[in-house]
């Protein structure tokens, strides 16, 4: 695995372009992390590209002909570069198995529906979160930010009850993209933004709680961690990010 930094112009450097199986364009403590969660638990040779936020990168010409709306991240591969978190994770599942139901198992519309749930449901909500300034005036947020803590809240709570019916993809024994894509969620909620995550107590859902402490546990956690300075229990007991390079907002 190399890292190296796009230019001001967004552009990698000449010699980067060598000839490994995936590229994944990131920024530390960004979505990337879910999708390097996934690389490493197949063991996947991958290059990272740090798409420098500090100065607007992903605003670049360059990385918008990746990803057309300017989100981290971006994965190049040999099919071509595919972006959105959850078309990533579930590419590299569909291409390498083992992170997901495959077609014609009996449990994958199911899982299909919980994949785009935390894409298209919770995701979301927490972008609003992160980022009032972009949804809302200043007077609005307050009332906002009330109403989206109880929405998130009731989100997990809606979580929490189907751990049960997600035996075997959420928390399981093996890793699965579920878990690559949740656990930096529940990271986030308890770290961003500073001094407003109050409202996010862990300990109302256990179940949830439980499945971060387990993907603490694993040994590709660890190496992510390394890579992006997020501490020895990123997930179930998360700590300001301290990364060896770039910005996480």
């Amino acid at each position: 695995m190399v890292v190296f930094r796009l230019d001001r112009q967004g552009r990698p450097p000449d010699d980067a372009r060598m000839d490994l199986p995936y590229r994944l364009h990131y920024a530390p403590d960004n979505a990337s992390l879910c999708l390097r969660l996934a690389l490493l638990a197949r063991d996947l040779p991958f290059r990272t590209v740090l798409v420098d936020r500090s100065i607007r990168a992903q605003d670049t010409p360059a990385y918008r002909a990746l990803h057309p709306g300017g989100l981290v991240p971006a994965l190049e591969t040999p099919d071509g570069t595919v972006f959105e978190t959850a078309a990533c994770l579930l590419y590299l599942a569909d291409r390498h198995g083992g992170l997901f139901p495959g077609p014609g198992d009996a449990a994958r519309g199911s899982m299909l529906s919980w994949l785009f749930w935390l894409s298209n449901t919770l995701h979301p909500a927490l972008r609003v979160l992160f980022y009032p300034e972009q949804y809302s005036g200043p007077a609005a947020r307050s009332d906002m930010a009330r109403s989206n803590h109880e929405q998130i809240g009731r989100m997990l709570d809606t979580l929490e009850a189907a751990l049960p019916r997600l035996e075997g993809w959420l928390g399981a024994e093996e890793v699965s993209i579920l878990d690559c894509y949740l656990c930096p969620m529940l990271r986030w909620m308890a770290l961003y933004p500073e001094g407003g995550t109050g409202w996010y107590q862990p300990a109302r859902w256990p179940g949830l709680q439980a499945v971060a402490a387990r993907m603490d546990a694993r040994p590709i956690t660890g190496v992510a961690s390394r890579a992006e300075g997020l501490g020895p229990l990123p997930f179930s007991r998360p700590e300001p990010p301290d990364p060896p390079e770039g910005s996480p907002i």
